[in-house]
């Protein structure tokens, strides 16, 4: 009798730990930027490559003194490689474009930059103020743009940021902030 109270108490731990266990809740950063926080899930079980790549970079601190380079009202906040002089940050290895995972380009999701090569993100990332279904596997290109999270709280700053005077310098700054718009930090906070 001791050995089969002993083995329904085994079963229910592993049961209400295998529950616990898929109760994992998905990653939150914060990032601080002159314009506000924004507060932001990652989807860990969608976009493992692209969200373990972000925290990354955050971890290690490479986002702050960054800016938003790229801001498009009606379009997206691209920010994450480069200082306020416009100095590019040495960023790492390209990683998988996961744009496959399920997740589209909706306002307050926030997706891989890339170049036109699928396979090229690295640090840099944007997050849109708009539903940009034209941003998803497959357009525009065969590979799409790759959503990773989205703004939980703070949107009203992403569109402060979008919304800010921006200006053209040379052929590689268009859409860049007058003022720089900078991230301070990105932190985890859960």
């Amino acid at each position: 009798m001791f050995k089969k109270m002993l083995s329904a108490v085994a079963l229910v731990c592993l049961i209400a730990g295998t529950a616990f266990a898929e109760g994992k809740k998905n990653p939150v950063v914060t990032m601080e930027t002159t314009l506000g926080n924004v507060k932001i899930e990652l989807f860990e079980k969608e976009a493992p490559i692209s969200v373990k790549n972000f925290l990354d970079y955050a971890k290690s601190g490479f986002y702050s003194g960054t800016v938003f380079h790229r801001v498009i009202p009606g379009f997206m906040a691209q920010g994450g490689g480069f200082t306020a002089d416009r100095k590019q940050k040495p960023a790492g290895t390209p990683i998988k474009n996961e744009a496959a995972n399920g997740l589209k380009n909706d306002r307050g999701t926030i997706a891989m930059a890339r170049t036109s090569a699928p396979d090229s993100a690295t640090a840099q990332f944007f997050i849109n103020v708009v539903d940009n279904g034209m941003l998803n596997r497959p357009s525009p290109d065969g590979a799409g743009y790759a959503v990773f999270g989205k703004v939980i709280e703070g949107m009203d700053v992403v569109d402060k940021i979008v919304s800010v005077k921006t200006q053209n310098v040379n052929m590689v700054f268009q859409n860049l902030p007058e003022t720089p718009v900078v991230i301070k930090s990105v932190k985890v906070v859960k």
